[in-house]
């Protein structure tokens, strides 16, 4: 028989992930963004144009839903800026690590042992600009666990090969 210990641990003496560089995402992913975004306002937009020429109601209040529709775009766009500039990702050793968040700092740290299963996705917007989005399985989970926006395409198949290959050594 074992004699069972059960030692602390000095977290001080940790590695601390907060001190790993990160890499931003590509500057093509905030070409991306605004087109996306601006075709989702072209089409808020003929909505609304179309709702105050059939509604009535809305006659009176052109200015103000005016108004309120430019504010919401405004902060859209504000909103997407913030969030495009604090995602950043790192591949280590035996980890990845993804951060995100605008009011609070999200940090995911999936260590590849956990990692099932990897998919590059290119939507047409991202093919436009060469860019392909990283999506990371784990165990257990039925959707993507991280997804990775805004890589370049040719970096991000690299790293599906190198996840790949992390996933080819557990076997």
């Amino acid at each position: 028989m074992t004699d069972f210990t059960n030692e602390k641990i000095d977290t001080t003496q940790l590695p601390r992930y907060e001190a790993v560089p990160l890499t931003s995402l590509h500057p093509n992913y905030w070409k991306e963004l605004l087109v996306s975004r601006g075709l989702m306002v072209l089409m808020l937009t003929v909505a609304l144009v179309l709702a105050m020429i059939f509604i009535e109601e809305l006659v009176g209040y052109r200015w103000l839903v005016t108004t309120g529709f430019v504010i919401f775009v405004v902060i859209l766009l504000f909103v997407s800026r913030m969030a495009y500039k604090k995602k950043a990702y790192a591949f280590r050793n035996h980890d990845v690590i993804f951060r995100s968040g605008i009011i609070a700092t999200n940090t995911m740290v999936i260590p590849y042992n956990r990692v099932q299963h990897v998919a590059l996705h290119e939507g047409w917007i991202a093919r436009f600009f060469g860019l392909a989005k990283i999506e990371i399985f784990t165990a257990g989970g039925v959707s993507s666990d991280l997804e990775i926006p805004g890589i370049a395409k040719a970096e991000a198949e690299k790293i599906k090969q190198l996840l790949m290959g992390k996933i080819q050594k557990q076997l």
